[in-house]
């Protein structure tokens, strides 16, 4: 008897630190883009189909300079970065972007709501015109390059500002 049990808890015990020594089977990676199978069928993230803005020279154009609290505006750095343009209150609201809502996205940008620029980790920075008296004149804007290229995958490039967890890039170069 005492033999018995003295196998079967050799046996357990074997069958234990075998299974401890197993690898755990890894969960598939969850992407960080809001529903992933809404597929952008227009550049990659290695090959972006267009390239919006300049790279700036200095953060600051002399406009946004001028305009700051005593000619300071907040911090910013020149960034270029690659990302999916989308419609930002539709992706915020819905997770909706990519091929299948770039009418959608188109029209949402042509009557004001914002642009935004998602990036293959699932950062979602507004886009907007860099030019400060520019801007706020009607003299540059942004909607045009973003019409074109809603629901693409593009590189940009212009200066990151980021302020209690708001990202934003503001773009040199648009045109109205």
């Amino acid at each position: 008897m005492k033999l018995k049990a003295l196998t079967v808890m050799v046996t357990v015990l074997a069958a234990l630190v075998l299974s401890a020594q197993e690898t755990p089977k890894k969960a598939p990676a969850k992407s960080a883009i809001l529903h992933p199978e809404m597929a952008v069928a227009t550049g990659t993230w290695d090959h972006p189909a267009a390239t919006i803005g300049t790279k700036p020279s200095t953060p600051w154009s002399t406009t946004t300079v001028a305009a700051g609290v005593d000619n300071k505006p907040q911090a910013g750095k020149a960034i270029t970065v690659v990302g999916e343009i989308v419609d930002f209150s539709c992706y915020l609201q819905l997770g909706k972007h990519g091929e299948k809502h770039r009418a959608c996205g188109q029209k949402c940008v042509a009557n004001g709501q914002p642009i935004g620029l998602l990036t293959q980790a699932g950062t979602l920075y507004m886009l907007m015109p860099e030019e400060h008296d520019p801007r706020r004149d009607g003299g540059v804007d942004a909607k045009a390059s973003a019409s074109d290229h809603m629901g693409h995958i593009v590189e940009v490039s212009g200066t990151e500002a980021d302020v209690a967890g708001y990202r934003g890039i503001y773009v040199q170069g648009l045109t109205k």
